[in-house]
């Protein structure tokens, strides 16, 4: 019959010492000795070991066991900031610290602020960063469309790296698990001194680097100063699309600028199509971006003009709100159109969905609201008969987000890869595996986001404008206004 105390010891997965000497006939002793030795060496005779609290010998007992964290005593402790250059866009990255010593990393949108992030410290400080969708219904308010939603999706990455981390679970598996386990990409196509130059570019994309999928930019700023290709242009400087000031060309909405293109226009961007069409083949899915500031009824003209290209989607046509428009477009033209890399939250998503506006979502999850807001967008879109492709163009910590979010997601088409040309752009973190492989991201099975900063590597890419690394940030402590939305 077992004593309270050979029990008791059954109970924490440890032998007798006795037991396991009379009860084995080859025994010599050196059970008995060992396990005395190696009590003795943790400081707790066995004496001590039989007779203490049971806090203590519990203790002692599980002292070398590789513990995870306690996710309901996790509390967030700080958030800092630093701000990477990720070839010429300015990437700020997040850290949240908590009182168990793990760290969470989120990325605010390329090319924002920031302030974006910092403003939300002092509204989540305290709290349980395992508490993901809490904390997001409780910063959300704060965000908005386009790079304004950085902050709080910057946020919500790094809380579900710090709950994964809590939990020793990748992020994909606190949304519901995955659907693959590598996640297919798309790249621009390469620019290209001539013709020669560009065939050669392009190979080095499909063959070397083994992409499937890629986009080319087409637009009308390519028409600049060629008579009789656009309507207008006398009084808008169309290549200048990306300018931002007023009563610019760039920062005035496509319907009020009334440019328009002629069919010799029309012409000379659909030769450019052609040549790249002719490079990579009909194959590979070939989508389209950047045409420039014309209205609805253009798009539609341009939609038509390139249809026997069979491109994957005609992106961003015309800004995403005009709904109605979209639908008009859509309904003209037999190639697929998508819009959405500036929405934040699902609920403008849904509108297009619902009305029928266009062929597939274009989340950038960097703005859309984060991961799990993003995966809503995609299943909401699903149940409808919606496909969704996925915008990005930040660091790899942006990346990775992206590549669990699509790995949860059944009706995920592609990934975009905005960065396969920044030469130190894998070497901003350390993973397990590699990142991306012959064209597709691969899944982590690491804890949360699956990666870890480089911080070497990071510290000699930082914003010359802002070169302090995670730099304390006690300015954003307190909260300093009443936030809530209703009385």
């Amino acid at each position: 019959m077992k004593t309270p105390s050979q029990k008791f010891l059954e109970r924490l997965g440890l032998k007798d010492p006795v037991m396991s000497e009379t009860s084995a006939p080859q025994g010599n002793g050196n059970d008995r000795r060992d396990f005395l030795k190696k009590v003795g060496a943790g400081g707790l005779m066995l004496g001590g070991f039989m007779f203490s609290p049971i806090e203590d010998t519990l203790a002692q007992a599980t002292s070398k066991v590789n513990k995870l964290s306690s996710p309901t005593d996790l509390k967030i402790t700080d958030m800092r900031f630093a701000v990477v250059m990720n070839g010429h866009a300015r990437c700020p990255i997040i850290r949240i610290d908590t009182n168990q010593g793990i760290s969470g990393y989120g990325e605010v949108r390329d090319g924002a602020s920031w302030r974006y992030a910092m403003f939300l410290k002092s509204r989540i400080m305290g709290m349980n960063p395992c508490s993901v969708e809490l904390l997001f219904k409780r910063i959300k308010q704060f965000g908005f469309h386009g790079r304004q939603g950085g902050g709080v999706c910057g946020v919500e990455m790094a809380l579900w790296d710090l709950a994964g981390k809590a939990y020793n679970v990748p992020a994909y598996q606190l949304l519901g698990g995955r659907y693959r386990d590598k996640v297919r990409l798309y790249a621009d196509t390469p620019e290209g001194e001539n013709e020669a130059d560009f065939a050669q570019k392009v190979n080095v994309r499909m063959v070397e680097q083994g992409f499937t999928f890629m986009k080319m930019d087409f637009g009308i700023e390519l028409l600049k100063g060629i008579p009789g290709t656009t309507v207008n242009s006398n009084y808008w400087d169309i290549g200048r699309q990306w300018s931002n000031e007023a009563m610019t060309y760039g920062g005035t909405e496509h319907p009020f600028t009334q440019v328009q293109i002629t069919d010799k226009g029309l012409e000379l961007m659909t030769q450019r199509i052609a040549f790249v069409r002719e490079k990579i083949g009909y194959e590979i899915p070939l989508a389209s971006d950047h045409y420039g500031h014309f209205d609805h009824n253009n798009a539609i003209r341009l939609g038509r003009a390139v249809e026997k290209y069979r491109l994957a989607w005609l992106e961003d046509l015309i800004p995403w709100k005009f709904t109605d428009q979209w639908r008009q477009i859509t309904e003209a033209i037999e190639t697929p159109t998508l819009t959405g890399e500036d929405i934040y939250l699902k609920e403008e998503f849904i509108k297009l969905i619902d009305a029928r506006a266009i062929d597939l979502v274009h989340p950038d999850l960097a703005t859309s609201g984060g991961l799990l807001e993003t995966k809503k967008i995609g299943d909401y879109a699903e149940e409808r008969g919606v496909a969704m492709a996925m915008h990005f163009a930040g660091t790899p910590i942006s990346f990775m987000a992206n590549v669990h979010c699509a790995a949860a997601t059944q009706n995920f088409v592609a990934l975009e890869h905005h960065s396969v040309d920044v030469d130190y752009w894998n070497s901003l973190v350390k993973t397990k595996k590699p990142m991306i492989e012959k064209g597709y991201a691969l899944v982590p099975d690491s804890p949360g986001l699956g990666i870890e900063l480089n911080e070497e590597v990071v510290k000699k890419h930082l914003d010359p404008e802002y070169p302090a690394y995670f730099a304390p940030s006690t300015d954003w402590d307190k909260d300093r206004s009443w936030d809530r939305l209703w009385s």
